[in-house]
């Protein structure tokens, strides 16, 4: 063969060889969920809060969006994460309660991407019911290592067979707190190694398996999702002291006055076991420090995380999401916990990062976590299933091509009696005694720029000027001049709840015999 011959065809070779690298469909986009379990969105340094330290969260909401109102759909974990997951409100997709089967019709965010040609894992809380590896598989994910963090869900958990297999504690329960704990120090510091928690054994799993799939032909969806700053509030050292000394603002005493102009439904929920009106004021400063501790663990995580993502090449390519199911009172208005409306427990943080595509800054329009699918659809070039409830706020943080219409209201509904009466899962209900003599009834929240109105059934409602009562401490409801407001406000439920549950067609032709 002669050198010109050779050399022609050497020519052609490299040609045919760049228009085929050229014409080949570039890679979608990863998708990396970080996600916490009842963190508030004021526990984060980049949303202005300057006592807790949060360094990993904070430089990724300089890198990408970091949303100020973010709500949930619902305040309470499952109906919350299964809104993530389905981009539907909990009244439409019907898990409104913990510890309920998913509808087996529902097709899941990872199953849709799976179809698209993603691996999908998820590693940690996902808290699907029945709480075992094969459910969560049955919903579109390959791979999945679980931990639900409740003591009846630990015979199906992974972190619990690796901590016993890995941790010389092993005879120890992860919750237990340390008996040696000298005094004036955190009463809640954890009997186990920081090593051998759930917080650290979810950051390990996750970038196991970021590298693993990032080496892989196709695109990724990892679910990376964190029990802490759940409580209890056991933190192990050195986190636990790394807010001695801080003094963090806590609520002021709840008192019985201020208990008694709750409509009657919230004073159930502060009351039930034993109530938040006993708790004093030195345990509580104490559990805010834990419970600061414990982000701050959960964050070391999520940078470990992050410096994978960079190590694998794969950060340009990779959307990374991170938020909460929702948020915690911490006894703000006699609440401990959460399942209620005030913003402490609807209010999430929210980021998104996209390099290259979702331009960094702080947005401040109203969101609904229902939005993510649509939006993470829209950027990764997907069509968008008819069943998303959602609006996609990509065109308001990416150049999309299309203009983004803010939401004018946000929405959120909650029923929780099993939470409310305790461990039991049998709970009866009783016409006009509600259950186990609770009546904490299905309520609704709507909440615009400057209102919110909470309605509860049998005649409860509160509405609250956020405008001049951010802290919502002064409910207007039922007061003559607001009557035609929560008319208003009323409407808006009603035509939520109508819209809102209409997803699809009831078939798909004509049904003629």
């Amino acid at each position: 063969m002669s050198r010109t011959l050779l050399f022609f065809l050497l020519c052609v070779l490299s040609f045919a060889l760049a228009v085929r690298a050229d014409d080949a469909p570039a890679r979608r986009p990863n998708i990396l969920f970080i996600m916490t379990d009842q963190q508030r969105w004021d526990c984060v340094g980049a949303n202005g809060n300057a006592l807790i330290k949060t360094p990993n969260l904070d430089r990724l909401a300089a890198g990408g969006a970091n949303f100020s109102r973010a709500f949930v759909a619902s305040p309470v974990c499952v109906p919350s994460r299964i809104s993530f997951f389905t981009g539907r409100y909990a009244h439409s997709h019907r898990n409104r309660v913990n510890y309920t089967p998913l509808d087996g019709s529902e097709v899941l965010l990872q199953a849709r991407l799976k179809e698209a040609g993603y691996r999908t894992a998820s590693i940690g809380k996902l808290h699907y019911f029945p709480p075992t590896v094969e459910q969560a598989k049955s919903t579109g994910f390959d791979i999945v290592e679980l931990h639900d963090g409740v003591p009846f869900t630990d015979r199906w958990s992974d972190y619990v067979k690796w901590r016993e297999a890995n941790d010389p504690q092993k005879q120890t329960y992860y919750r237990a707190l340390a008996k040696d704990i000298a005094p004036g120090k955190n009463p809640f510091r954890a009997a186990i190694a920081a090593e051998y928690t759930d917080t650290a054994w979810v950051g390990q799993r996750s970038r196991h398996w970021l590298e693993e799939l990032a080496r892989g032909e196709q695109p990724f969806f990892i679910h990376a999702s964190f029990w802490k700053p759940h409580s209890p509030y056991e933190v192990a050292a050195p986190y636990d002291s790394m807010y001695d000394g801080v003094e963090i603002p806590v609520p002021e005493h709840f008192t019985e006055e201020e208990l008694k102009k709750l409509p009657e439904p919230l004073q159930k929920l502060v009351l039930r076991e034993g109530g938040g009106l006993k708790i004093n004021r030195e345990r509580l400063e104490w559990m805010y420090r834990s419970y600061y501790g414990a982000i701050s663990q959960v964050d070391h995580e999520i940078g470990l995380i992050l410096d994978t993502l960079e190590a694998t090449g794969q950060a340009a390519n990779t959307i990374v999401i991170f938020s909460s199911d929702h948020g915690q009172q911490l006894m703000e208005h006699g609440v401990i916990d959460k399942n209620c409306f005030f913003e402490h427990s609807v209010r999430v943080p929210f980021m998104v990062r996209f390099p290259g595509r979702v331009k960094a800054a702080r947005y401040d329009q109203m969101i609904e976590t229902i939005d993510l699918l649509p939006t993470l659809f829209e950027l990764i070039g997907l069509p968008e299933p008819v069943q998303f409830q959602g609006r996609s706020f990509a065109p308001l943080i990416a150049d999309m091509g299309r203009p983004y219409t803010p939401h004018d209201a946000v929405f959120s509904e909650n029923i929780i009696p099993e939470v409310i009466t305790g461990p039991k899962l049998d709970l009866r209900f009783e016409k006009g005694k509600g259950v186990d003599g609770i009546r904490h009834p299905d309520a609704k929240m709507v909440r615009t720029d400057r209102w919110k109105y909470n309605y509860y059934p049998e005649g409860y409602s509160e509405l609250y000027d956020l405008q001049n009562d951010p802290g919502e401490h002064t409910n207007l409801a039922g007061r003559p001049e607001f009557h035609n407001l929560e008319d208003e406000m009323r409407v808006r439920l009603l035509n939520w709840l109508i819209d809102s549950a209409e997803t699809d067609q009831i078939a798909p032709r004509w049904l003629l015999p």
